[in-house]
């Protein structure tokens, strides 16, 4: 399959050779996996983080039993396949879209914003003909900056080293 995602024209500057990143989740993760089931996401079946702290701690709130955060030190591996958006652009949704649909890629990281569920709806709503290309970027031009990493291989898995853990 021919992948339409070219990760040497839009790899931008977010990703740094080693910073903190955070998992919200109902446990304390050593050990992350992989996990391919449920819903499709963002960017693909990963293990997904954040470089915002609060953010981490909101998905762990969203959980209906445990609550806690995971920290975890990544240091880049820049010989992995890696994509990164810096912003919502027309690129990252159609990423986003091909994901959310089952579409699979061949990167062990992509990084850029999230589609929070108040943006999802938006997504849908672009996907279903509801709103216009340009009524979506309207929409979503004010909402608060969102950051997710999504680890989608298992050799991606080897860039993050466990930390520590707090319940909220």
């Amino acid at each position: 399959m021919q992948n339409e995602f070219d990760s040497t024209t839009m790899t931008g500057t977010s990703l740094e050779n080693s910073r903190l990143l955070y998992h919200g989740s109902t446990i304390p993760v050593p050990n992350p996996e992989i996990l391919v089931r449920g819903f499709y996401k963002d960017f693909g079946y990963g293990f997904y983080c954040t470089q915002f702290e609060k953010q981490a701690q909101r998905w762990a709130l969203s959980k209906k039993d445990g609550h806690v955060v995971s920290v975890y030190q990544f240091a880049l591996d820049s010989t992995m396949n890696i994509l990164t958006f810096d912003n919502m652009t027309e690129e990252w949704l159609d990423f986003v879209v091909a994901c959310r649909r089952g579409v699979s890629h061949e990167y062990d990281i992509v990084e850029g914003p999230m589609a929070d569920d108040q943006i999802w709806d938006y997504v849908e709503d672009f996907i279903n003909g509801k709103i216009t290309c340009e009524a979506f970027w309207v929409l979503v031009k004010f909402k608060n900056p969102t950051h997710q990493i999504a680890f989608c291989s298992e050799r991606s898995l080897q860039t993050i080293q466990y930390e520590r853990s707090y319940p909220l």
